[in-house]
């Protein structure tokens, strides 16, 4: 389930289709048990990573090993539904797996033979120039339109992709002789995705879809600023079909015009959200990127992009504080809006979009960024909450104490960024195996980057 702006316009007219209306949603309050023993931050970040892994693990499709878009813990699924893999959701749940490995969740041996089942099946599933679409089949690996005219490639959710791939390269290029094949499969896939392609005949812009049947018709151009900064950064890193600079900056950064001088609730936005000047976006915008692409350091003439996603973060978590429309709940233990399920399908939600929703990911995924606001949130949706909104794969997708909702159900979107940006607050594994990609590195020298990671 993709998230930017088309989506958000599509995502919940079609998601309160396929699902059940808000009210069918609602569930009996549950009396709450208590932990018997307090755990230590350590010891609750190590569950919390360990329970929503088994997502990817444990729920994953048979067939291709990828993530099922998504599970709901009630069993009330569209039709046909539990065989639909997504593509980015994936690509979180792979770098996930990663983390499972470095955690001691799962061996070394049992990781590698995942991914290698998972490289395999990605190299046979349908691709259109290289691109993987938005769903697939798993038992298949064909297609799955997410829309009438979105069957074909979907250059964003490929870039979550590659970018899993490149970390899933770096990770076993050492190894013994069957990581060391895993590894070389995985870098060869990621090479094989045409950039240029989809700049819809040398635009100075990156298009987000293209289909066979319907070629260009979506016509969605790709400008800043929103989550999709890793598909101009891996499109300008790829050694075999790459971007000239002048698409980054023309049709990313609209020659300029992404910058803001904008301020809210006392922090500087940095950069316009989406072209719309002085507003900020759902939280997954300081996530999906960066989960390999390390904001640390990380500047051009645009941003500091370790500022840029504090202070989105923070802006969250004060009008949290502010609660405007006085929602119960919200606080220094409850902040945090990102796109996932609302009281009314599928919403993205932001400060601007408030309905009364929180999104466990919202806050979690920000751990890097504020791990003590970010665990306080954690130790009361855990401890004060408990199976109200934690269940077999982590902590369920949304929740509002207002309308008494909480719903048992999971988005791979969104439980794949918990485990590996915790991961990244803690050990930094991720973003180590994504910046020490030589072609990362060039790629972001060609975009004019400054990095801790980059040699000069």
């Amino acid at each position: 389930m993709r998230k930017c702006k088309i989506y958000i316009a599509i995502l919940p007219l079609l998601l309160f289709i396929m699902m059940p209306d808000a009210e069918a949603q609602r569930t009996r309050t549950v009396k709450t048990k208590r932990p018997e023993r307090k755990l230590t931050d350590d010891q609750l970040l190590d569950l919390v990573q360990k329970q929503t892994f088994n997502y990817f693990w444990d729920g994953a499709e048979p067939i291709s090993g990828l993530a099922r878009e998504r599970i709901h813990m009630d069993g009330n699924y569209p039709e046909n539904d539990q065989d639909v893999v997504t593509t980015g959701g994936s690509g979180f749940g792979i770098m996930a797996i990663l983390t499972g490995i470095h955690r001691g969740f799962i061996t070394r041996d049992q990781g590698a033979e995942r991914l290698t089942k998972i490289v395999r099946f990605l190299g046979k599933a349908d691709r259109f120039h290289g691109a993987w679409p938005h769903w697939l089949y798993g038992p298949t690996g064909r297609v799955k339109p997410f829309g009438t005219k979105d069957n074909g490639g979907d250059l964003v959710e490929s870039a979550f992709m590659a970018q899993a791939l490149i970390c899933t390269a770096q990770y076993f290029k050492d190894g013994n002789e069957k990581e060391q094949q895993l590894a070389q499969k995985a870098d060869a896939l990621w090479k094989e995705i045409d950039w240029n392609w989809y700049r819809n005949g040398n635009q100075n812009v990156l298009y987000w879809h293209w289909s066979p049947e319907y070629n260009w018709q979506m016509n969605f151009p790709v400008s800043g600023y929103n989550e999709c900064l890793i598909m101009y950064v891996l499109a300008a890193s790829s050694p075999t079909h790459s971007i000239p600079a002048e698409v980054y900056h023309q049709g990313w950064a609209r020659n300029g015009a992404i910058k803001s001088d904008a301020e809210q609730l006392g922090y500087k936005v940095i950069l316009n959200f989406n072209g719309e000047k002085g507003t900020v976006g759902p939280l997954f915008w300081a996530h999906y990127s960066y989960l390999g692409l390390n904001p640390k350091g990380l500047k051009d003439r645009y941003a500091d992009y370790w500022e840029l996603n504090r202070n989105q973060t923070l802006i969250h978590r004060q009008y949290a504080l502010k609660n405007p429309k006085g929602f119960k709940g919200y606080g220094p233990d409850e902040w945090g809006f990102t796109a996932s399920y609302s009281v009314n399908g599928y919403s993205a939600h932001t400060p601007s979009n408030d309905l009364g929703v929180i999104s466990p990911t919202a806050a979690l995924s920000s751990y890097p960024y504020t791990p003590e606001y970010s665990m306080q949130v954690i130790r009361h949706l855990y401890e004060d909450l408990g199976p109200k909104v934690w269940g077999k794969y982590g902590f369920y997708d949304a929740f509002s104490e207002t309308a008494s909702w909480y719903p048992r159900r999971y988005l791979a979107i969104d439980q794949g960024p918990e485990v590996v940006m915790i991961e990244n607050g803690r050990s930094g594994l991720l973003w180590k195996l994504f910046m020490g990609s030589p072609d990362v590195q060039n790629g972001l020298k060609k975009l004019g980057f400054e990095s801790p990671w980059l040699k000069k």
